[in-house]
């Protein structure tokens, strides 16, 4: 993951193209939700895949060449292309336009059960765990706000269900006071960079916020001893290596990619 000093060292050579694969990068962490080649997963703490792009075996294998895998499920929204929207699309809240997708209603028996069966079919191919997006959504200016005490709920039952599986929590910094006890990690998107919807830009986060978000991130650490994980977005060298900058000096698990995160990154060279 930082081994940096090697990274400086071919910069110059990797500068020379105009499209760069950073694959040796070593973030210990890959996030990705397309299909890729499991022979290209190799050598990460952390993996977070869809579960419906890979195979048992190829789930088997994946395993082998990592430390843990995770499986990947929205406990707050369903995206119109899911496999479960069909099941739930009248069980649902409003729609969060930015990614095509629709709130879920946690008071709902049905989703519960739909999101249950989803959670199990995942597991029983092998996953480590499951990566719990969306958590923020429940937080105090989040669209289901008022589901708090549910999300909490489901994601004890979860953990009561299948105690020997782990659980990484993505955003929701407030929540954590109620849900630490059932997760194992916690991932955080955008500290360092800061993604424009709006503009489609992506950029660094100003010096004083990052500073402050990342010393709200080391509070969480050391209150709940909960291992950290970083996301952040770039789609040039420049961003990408100014971003590895930054991250080089917090110690935590970190990976850099696309905002769709479909693939494996790859940076062009920036625009002077």
């Amino acid at each position: 993951m930082r081994r940096f000093n090697i990274f400086f060292l071919l910069l110059p050579a990797l500068l020379n193209t105009s499209l760069v694969s950073l694959p040796n990068d070593k973030s210990s962490v890959l996030v990705c939700y397309g299909k890729i080649e499991v022979a290209k997963i190799k050598g990460y703490n952390y993996v977070i895949l869809e579960e419906k792009n890979f195979s048992k075996e190829e789930v088997s294998l994946i395993k082998k060449n990592n430390k843990k895998v995770f499986a990947y499920i929205s406990l707050g929204e369903v995206n119109a292309n899911a496999s479960h929207y069909n099941l739930l699309k009248n069980n649902t809240l409003g729609k969060n336009t930015n990614w095509n997708s629709h709130y879920l209603d946690l008071k709902s028996e049905k989703t519960i059960i739909v999101l249950m069966r989803l959670i199990k079919k995942n597991l029983d191919k092998g996953f480590d765990g499951m990566f719990l997006d969306n958590i923020d959504n429940f937080g105090s200016f989040g669209p289901q706000k008022s589901q708090r005490k549910e999300l909490v709920a489901l994601i004890s039952k979860i953990k009561k269900q299948y105690p020997n599986h782990l659980l990484i929590q993505n955003s929701g910094a407030e929540l954590i006071e109620d849900t630490n006890k059932y997760i194992d990690a916690m991932m955080f998107e955008s500290v360092a960079s800061n993604y424009s919807f709006k503009d489609n830009l992506y950029q660094l986060r100003n010096e004083v916020e990052y500073q402050t978000y990342l010393k709200r991130l080391k509070e969480l650490q050391a209150t709940y001893k909960l291992p950290i994980i970083i996301v952040e977005y770039a789609d040039n060298q420049s961003l990408n290596f100014a971003l590895i900058n930054r991250l080089a000096a917090t110690n935590f698990d970190y990976f850099i990619g696309k905002i769709d995160l479909q693939s494996l990154p790859t940076f062009t060279k920036s625009n002077k």
